[in-house]
């Protein structure tokens, strides 16, 4: 099963990859102790973390909804054929994606709605895809929702640092190109999408990082992004990836995250997360826990 339904809202998870992430817990996320991955190796083990190699696993996928007749996609992962000097592993791939899309029953051209939670690499490769010697927006009837502080944020023309790191040349052959094709709407602080969806910005991991809140009928659920890639970061929710551009504020903001959806019993559905995908959480002491794992099929 890779599909449910939440209120009125049709969800379904379309993968791109799902494996190794090339790093031990202490380099994906510093300053984490061995002994708290011990304390819950239970939880992490085999999904999460490979118990041989000691590696950090993830899923790259999509999060399809289906509300009031739109077809809406969450985030669009790593992409096809693009040029990625520092992420090797991510360059020049040449996967089934769109395949997988449209066995859920969804063509590119069915599409109203990209949501790009952030701009790093691993949200925005679908985004467009070549033709011919050209990047062109892969979903050319749908409207892009970008976070104008990430749009400003990776464009290259106002933060040299890009070079030489994971996002070099995503700017230019995932974002620019749907911009230039009239296709983004940049948003700030909060943006509606419809009666059931709403974007909410959650600063930290970048600048203009943000969440889904979805609220229909009794159902709440919020898609996280990359609020968490590990379901360690539940239980221990003071430690963030590698990746996150303002420590402060990603702790901060996970931990409003983590603590709305305790108290609502909604679901929360990361973008990394394997194994079953989503999970409800409930407060545990100073911090949470995971009470149970939605019922989708393991990645």
């Amino acid at each position: 099963m890779s599909d449910m339904t939440l209120g009125d809202v049709e969800v379904a998870r379309v993968e791109e990859m799902h494996g190794s992430v090339g790093m031990t817990p202490e380099v994906f996320f510093p300053g984490s102790p061995k002994q708290d991955w011990d304390e819950h190796r239970s939880v992490l083990v085999p999904d999460f973390l490979n118990d041989e190699t000691g590696i950090c696993e993830v899923a790259v996928q999509t999060w399809v909804l289906r509300s009031e007749g739109k077809t809406v996609l969450i985030d669009t992962g790593v992409g096809n054929h693009k040029e990625r000097p520092y992420a090797p592993s991510w360059g020049h791939l040449e996967l089934d994606f769109l395949g997988n899309l449209e066995r859920a029953g969804v063509r590119p051209d069915d599409v109203d709605v990209v949501v790009n939670t952030h701009l790093h690499v691993d949200h925005v490769g679908w985004n467009t895809r070549l033709e011919g010697q050209s990047w062109a927006p892969t979903f050319r009837n749908a409207t892009y929702l970008m976070p104008k502080a990430d749009f400003e944020f990776w464009n290259p023309a106002n933060n040299p640092k890009i070079a030489g790191g994971v996002n070099q040349n995503v700017f230019e052959d995932s974002v620019a190109p749907v911009h230039a094709a009239g296709q983004v709407l940049l948003w700030e602080s909060s943006h509606q999408i419809d009666a059931n969806l709403r974007l909410q910005a959650a600063p930290g991991h970048t600048p203009g990082s943000s969440v889904v809140m979805l609220a229909s009928g009794s159902e709440r659920a919020v898609f996280a992004g990359d609020l968490m890639h590990s379901p360690f970061q539940v239980m221990q929710p003071d430690h963030n990836s590698c990746f996150c551009e303002d420590a402060q504020a990603a702790r901060k903001t996970r931990q409003e995250i983590l603590g709305w959806a305790a108290d609502t019993n909604a679901l929360v559905l990361p973008a990394h997360f394997a194994g079953h995908g989503a999970l409800e959480v409930e407060r545990s002491g100073g911090s949470f826990g995971i009470k149970r794992w939605a019922p989708l099929g393991r990645l």
